[in-house]
């Protein structure tokens, strides 16, 4: 900014007063009235771009001089939407110029023409684009950087980025890189749309954004926005073309990059899952606790849906794609940690950046930067997995929302990889790995919240488990997530095909689950007429009806006592009318010719053996009553029946 001289005055008071300046638009501005409002140099210097003359033309050392100057992003990218089509292509030429002189600074040796460079770039890309939006009469690539320049400007880029990226110089500097670079990706709504990232594929940062993960100093500064960066660009394209970002990420196998990566994705998670429990703890102790203990639990699902932290969808999909695309990733999933959120250091702060793309706001410095403590006897030791679980336990809360929803989904499709995959199924149910995974509940009037001290120590797959079941008894709602419970049930589906394979007897309240799913059909043939306008609901009742017929089938192989055998018969012949009653249903829909008959009959050729089991102990036990008059038997009474 230039020095303004101010004018003598004999008095002090008024020598302070002209002195006021103000920043609007680029303007210094005095307060006097009669003093025309000045420009400093380097909003003059962007005006002189926006001509159709080149403006090195009067001036030779024009660039030189602007790379100097403190950049202006709010003027420069309000000056591109200020614009139309028609304006913005009579200086394409300038605009060319500006990008391919950029690009050129960030070969300087000094580090301010290199800083003021990149944040040009990002308004550049990100103003044009802007733009773009409501004037889709001009291609991105040819008004940047020209089509016959293109691929030259953005080998030169690339090689540049990767190459501060890969250095040891200034961190702020490899920050602001990792910034443009995800707001280049980001620019578009859809990232298959945006052709640039073509020239990103053949110019790969593949190796820069590894490098980065697996030195724990480049990590703790800059590990959040490389996972996010890496994970978008899997996406480019990802079932159209090759991706070769989809290629290397399948076959890395170097331990500190992958543990580098799973630990910036737990400290995410971990800083999501703290903010909601402050927030939690914060509703427990205020007013609002107080007034509903006074009046009783009317107000609790109220008091819950307050509870609000935002979600962290581009973490998510980074969880995604590594579970997804590369099996050595699945160790990682087990790797022990402290609990996050511990002592932490303080980051320097980085220059002024451009605003972070939209969802890939990153969680507090100090949670990224927090030391790397060994393991500690009184610190509750956890891994990426249970993490994850917890996370899963709040986001799958409430799906009534949107994004929401789309988040739940998300993570039922990551516990569907891991439940698939075999050494993952090992670790799940290794009864040496047993920890207390404390997953958030849903508030009920019918249930007390249990206490964290009572939860036992399990193998994980018990709290997968959990959490399935705990997503089932709790959406059963108008808004039916169908897709979400498709997902669940397949979920436990995987994990009981394991245990059949495998002859793990796990030690799990199993009726808990017969007890959720027979509700859950329960649900279904209640809300027939509603559902049915919207779902194929008989997919989601076959699913639960063989979910059964593995445990009454394949159970001696897996279930762990001779007794849980007996709860199993117990809980269908106690619960016999509402599978008499989906029987009813499904052949009712069968023998018609409507759009369900085959669905329909497929539920009914699955129900052979639910109902065998209950014609061949009903009528004993009806005998049994009332030879010895009794209305009701117990547990104790029907199973050696």
């Amino acid at each position: 900014m230039e020095h303004i001289s101010l004018q003598h005055t004999s008095c002090l008071n008024d020598s302070l007063t002209m002195a006021q300046v103000e920043k609007r638009g680029g303007l210094l501005r005095k307060s006097s009235a009669s003093k025309k409002p000045l420009k400093e140099k380097v909003v003059l210097m962007y005006d002189e771009i926006f001509m159709t003359e080149d403006p090195s033309k009067c001036s030779p050392r024009f660039w030189e001089e602007l790379f100097l100057m403190k950049v202006n992003l709010e003027y420069l990218e309000g000056k591109l939407e200020s614009l139309d089509g028609e304006e913005l292509m009579k200086i394409k030429d300038n605009i060319n110029c500006l990008f391919q002189h950029c690009i050129q600074a960030l070969g300087e040796e000094h580090p301010i023409r290199v800083v003021n460079a990149l944040q040009t770039l990002c308004a550049l890309i990100r103003g044009v684009h802007q733009k773009n939006k409501s004037t889709s009469g001009f291609d991105i690539i040819n008004m940047l950087m020209g089509f016959d320049k293109a691929e030259l400007c953005m080998k030169n880029l690339m090689e540049s980025l990767d190459s501060l990226l890969c250095a040891e110089g200034s961190e702020s500097l490899k920050s602001l890189c990792l910034k443009l670079l995800l707001c280049l990706v980001t620019v578009t709504d859809n990232i298959s749309q945006n052709t640039i990232l073509e020239y990103v594929m053949i110019n790969s940062i593949f190796e820069a954004i590894l490098q980065i993960l697996s030195h724990p100093p480049s990590r703790r500064e800059h590990g959040y926005d490389a996972v996010v960066l890496l994970a978008l660009l899997v996406n480019y394209r990802k079932y159209e073309s090759v991706n070769p970002y989809i290629v290397k990420l399948s076959i890395v196998d170097d331990e500190a990059t992958l543990n580098g990566m799973g630990l910036v994705i737990a400290q995410a998670l971990s800083e999501y899952n703290r903010q909601y429990k402050d927030k939690e703890e914060e509703h427990q102790s205020g007013f609002f606790s107080a007034l509903t203990n006074m009046v009783g639990s009317m107000f609790i699902a109220d008091a819950h849906e307050k509870i609000s932290v935002q979600t962290n969808e581009a973490i998510l999909l980074a969880l995604y794609e590594a579970v997804h695309l590369n099996r050595n990733f699945i160790t990682v999933l087990a790797q022990s940690h402290p609990e996050m959120g511990l002592v932490t250091t303080p980051v320097s702060p980085a220059p002024t950046t451009p605003a972070t793309p939209l969802g890939t706001t990153p969680p507090s410095s100090d949670v990224i930067s927090s030391v790397e403590l060994p393991l500690d006897a009184d610190v509750q030791t956890s891994n990426l997995l249970i993490t994850f679980l917890k996370y899963s336990s709040i986001v799958m809360q409430d799906t009534k929302d949107e994004h929401r929803l789309h988040s739940g989904k998300l993570c039922l499709i990551i516990l569907t990889c891991i439940a698939e995959d075999q050494y993952a199924n090992a670790f799940l149910h290794d009864d040496n790995m047993n920890f207390r995974v404390n997953l958030h509940r849903m508030p009920m009037r019918h249930r007390k919240k249990a206490a964290d001290k009572n939860l036992p120590c399990r193998p994980l797959v018990c709290a997968v488990l959990d959490l399935m079941v705990e997503f089932i008894v709790t959406h059963m709602m108008k808004e039916f997530p169908m897709d979400l419970y498709v997902r669940c049930i397949q979920v436990v589906h995987k994990l009981l095909c394991y245990q059949k394979k495998c002859r793990v007897r796990l030690h799990y309240t199993w009726r808990e689950l017969w007890s959720a799913l027979i509700n859950l059909l329960k649900f279904l043939m209640s809300n027939e007429t509603v559902l049915l306008a919207k779902h194929n609901i008989f997919t989601l009742a076959l699913m639960i009806v063989n979910l059964f017929n593995m445990f009454i089938t394949y159970g001696d192989t897996f279930l762990p006592t001779p007794s849980s055998y007996d709860e199993l018969y117990y809980e269908i012949i106690r619960m016999h009318q509402s599978f008499d009653n989906l029987y009813s249903m499904v052949l009712r829909l069968s023998t018609n010719a409507g759009q369900w008959k085959e669905a329909a009959s497929k539920v009914t050729h699955a129900l052979v053996n639910i109902r065998a089991i209950i014609n061949h102990f009903n009528p004993k036990i009806e005998s049994y009553a009332a030879v010895n008059h009794i209305s009701q038997l117990s547990e104790e009474q029907e199973i050696p029946l």
